[in-house]
């Protein structure tokens, strides 16, 4: 049903391919369009427990598509603004999923791509991948994806690659807390698979609150309302069906119902 993307359903874990090889999967108004509806679409679908995120070909996704960003060249200001929320709402749709999911890096992630990359929970790149934000050299800034870049490698960082614009390697991504791992480029999808594996014998709900509890957690201040709020949040899930079910399989030493095919 996609134009830019097909999709793989397999073992509870979807894999979203961005099915435009020929321009390195750049992004255009169809894509970002597509990529928030099977994020939506995924997000509640039952068979699916885990959402990796790859691109066809050589190329992640290397920014902007030349013909998009032609055509935008003559919008004004209430057009562009349409564009750039319906970028910030694809990244964020990404970013707030309940479900886990992991960027499989394998070439180019520049601009959006690292934007992409950055607000999956997981990001693996094969050891040829290469990152950028690449915005200031065309006179722009790297804006929709800044929420998610700067969450990953810090502000002392985006300082310089913002404004210098330059690539960096997938080592580097690694060094700086952009990617989580780097591989051998045949090793990347066993890796992907390998994490896949892991986070499907984690408890749905429990991974969905984890990702709430980074968000409420995150940059806020160690006080009265902060401990509260993590003793609501513990308490409320350690009387759910799926808490008592997960601490029922460790005391009898056997795999939780959640870990079970069907």
């Amino acid at each position: 049903m996609f134009q830019t993307l097909e999709i793989e359903i397999s073992a509870g874990v979807a894999t979203v391919w961005m099915n435009r090889p020929e321009v390195h999967n750049a992004f255009d108004e169809v894509l970002i369009a597509e990529l928030a509806a099977a994020f939506r679409q995924l997000d509640v679908d039952p068979a699916v427990r885990v959402i990796v995120l790859a691109g066809r070909g050589r190329s992640f996704s290397a920014g902007a598509d030349l013909n998009w960003m032609k055509r935008a060249a003559g919008y004004g200001v209430e057009q562009n603004l349409v564009d750039a929320r319906a970028l910030a709402h694809m990244l964020r749709t990404l970013a707030e999923m309940g479900k886990p999911s992991i960027a499989r890096v394998q070439g180019a992630a520049i601009g959006g791509g690292l934007g992409l990359a950055a607000a999956c929970d997981i990001c693996v790149a094969s050891a040829e991948a290469s990152f950028a934000t690449s915005e200031v050299r065309l006179g722009l800034l790297p804006a929709a994806i800044s929420p998610y870049v700067i969450r990953a490698m810090g502000e002392r960082q985006a300082h310089r690659y913002f404004l210098t614009a330059e690539r960096f390697s997938a080592a580097r991504a690694r060094e700086i807390g952009l990617a989580h791992e780097v591989c051998a480029p045949e090793e990347l999808d066993a890796r992907v698979a390998e994490l896949a594996g892991m986070l499907l014998s984690g408890g749905p709900q429990a991974q969905a609150a984890s990702k709430e509890l980074i968000r409420a957690v995150a940059s806020h201040p160690v006080d009265d309302a902060l401990a509260m709020d993590t003793a609501r949040r513990i308490a409320e899930l350690r009387a759910t069906p799926e808490a008592k079910e997960g601490l029922s399989a460790f005391l009898e030493k056997r795999p939780a119902a959640w870990t079970q095919p069907g």
